[in-house]
């Protein structure tokens, strides 16, 4: 690696104690994620005693790549520069770390500078997610009032511009049905579109999963009842209590965990709260570890949520429905949608 010019200042995003943090939200391409490292090595190069950090909060590039991307470096890094930095991974502790994870304290410091980072929502959406949003929201309203939309409403409603939701709505071709007005709905909904849909919300509802450590985990109950009075903003349940709330009759013996979905226009989701839930939670990343709280993120502009009596906000429809798939509880979930579909009014 060249030597680090000493007349420049490197500026990063945070010092705290002999971290330098840089934080890059929703980075997406390898070209951004290697000069951002690069840069940071310069700057760790030109402070002697300082560690370097590279934050990747609703990072779009997998693990893996990542990871390819370490190793990449370490045939152009020198060592002394190299064992002095580090990439992180997540939207809340605790964070994941390249090639190791980061030490408690470096997990407070880094939710700090996450949190105090500027908010906007909504600015960065992403667009490969487009046709699982407008898609969501159009089988929202064809199972919840069945009433044709325009433009402007799906717009408004899915956050997306025109020539994005254009887009969406010619590939999904014979799938809309359009009236003399111009409004549209979905005609129908056939079971390959369906599987696209489950397919899809993975990545686009950036889903977090957490499970109990300590070996007494607090029951769903205890669960719910601490997050009323934490009144997180934006949460709303979802998964198996979500779906009993739209389906009394659902067959369904017990709660295997807790579904939440976190209204978010990125996939950044804002974990913070997980710690004052519970502090024995930790985030997994293993699929065949059960999960006793899961978080997901709504893309939506408008959120869908319904009103709850007790506080917070119940998960639309299809989020539930979307959970309990997830969580391969296929039967229940076509049950629910068989009382979705009743539940519906006529259309006019």
């Amino acid at each position: 690696m060249p030597k680090a010019p000493r007349s420049r200042d490197w500026q990063v995003d945070a010092e705290i104690g002999n971290h330098l943090i840089e934080v890059k939200v929703g980075l997406a391409g390898l070209r951004n994620l290697r000069a951002s490292l690069v840069e940071l090595a310069y700057a760790v190069a030109d402070r002697p005693g300082f560690d370097g950090v590279l934050l990747l909060p609703d990072v779009a590039v997998t693990r893996e790549r990542l990871e390819r991307e370490w190793q990449l470096a370490t045939s152009v890094f020198r060592p002394s520069v190299l064992d002095r930095l580090r990439l992180c991974i997540g939207d809340g502790a605790p964070f994941k770390g390249i090639p190791s994870d980061p030490d408690e304290a470096t997990q407070l410091s880094l939710a700090k500078v996450l949190a105090q980072q500027p908010a906007h929502p909504f600015a960065g959406r992403v667009r490969g997610d487009a046709h699982f949003v407008v898609l969501k929201v159009l089988l929202h309203q064809s199972l919840v009032s069945g009433g044709a939309v325009t433009t402007e409403w799906l717009m408004q409603t899915s956050g997306y511009s025109y020539p994005t939701i254009a887009g969406v709505l010619e590939k999904l071709g014979s799938l809309i049905e359009r009236a003399t007005d111009r409004r549209l709905r979905l005609k129908w909904f056939p079971r390959e579109e369906f599987a696209r849909l489950l397919s899809m919300s993975d990545g686009a509802r950036a889903t977090a999963r957490f499970a109990d450590r300590s070996g007494q985990p607090r029951s769903m109950e205890l669960h719910v009842k601490r997050l009323e009075r934490l009144a997180p903003k934006g949460i709303a349940i979802g998964g198996v209590l979500g779906a009993k709330y739209y389906a009394p009759g659902l067959d369904l013996v017990g709660v295997p965990r807790l579904d939440l979905s976190q209204h978010s226009g990125t996939r950044r989701l804002d974990l913070s709260f997980i710690r004052e839930l519970d502090p024995a939670l930790e985030r997994i990343d293993d699929p065949l570890i059960p999960a006793t709280v899961v978080v997901h993120a709504v893309r939506s502009a408008d959120s869908l949520f319904t009103h709850r009596e007790q506080g917070l906000n119940w998960a639309d429809p299809v989020e539930c429905l979307l959970d309990l798939h997830e969580a391969r509880l296929d039967s229940q979930a076509a049950q629910l949608l068989d009382a979705l579909q009743q539940w519906r009014p006529e259309r006019p």
